[in-house]
């Protein structure tokens, strides 16, 4: 499943460097699926199209780009990293490991991890 931010965010922006596919944007901002991943404009997907955000108050993540660094890392890093403890399971986007893994592979066309 992939990390949601629940309105106890503070905006304090600790998660957002943390994320290795740029999923995690600063309330209010407009988000495109080729930010910080390996996707190219193709017949049927444009990734380079900007989105509107998901919350304009808080900090918020994209769930089709989180694969709770899956691939990257042990464990979530925006989780580790909160200080009020705000990114927590989102139980409406719940994915298998192997299901992660495999949307790293698509965001980054890649097996390789930043460990």
């Amino acid at each position: 499943m992939s990390i949601k931010i629940t309105e106890k965010c503070i905006n304090c922006g600790a998660c957002e460097p943390e994320c290795p596919n740029q999923a995690i944007y600063e309330g209010g901002k407009k988000w495109r699926m080729s930010d910080g991943t390996s996707l190219k404009k193709n017949k049927m997907l444009d990734p380079t199209i900007f989105q509107k955000p998901k919350d304009n108050n808080i900090y918020f993540i994209i769930p089709e780009k989180c694969t709770e660094c899956v691939g990257f890392y042990d464990e979530p890093q925006c989780v580790i990293i909160c200080p009020v403890k705000c990114c927590i399971p989102d139980q409406n986007n719940y994915e298998t490991k192997e299901k992660l893994f495999q949307k790293k592979i698509f965001l980054h066309g890649t097996l390789h991890s930043r460990n």
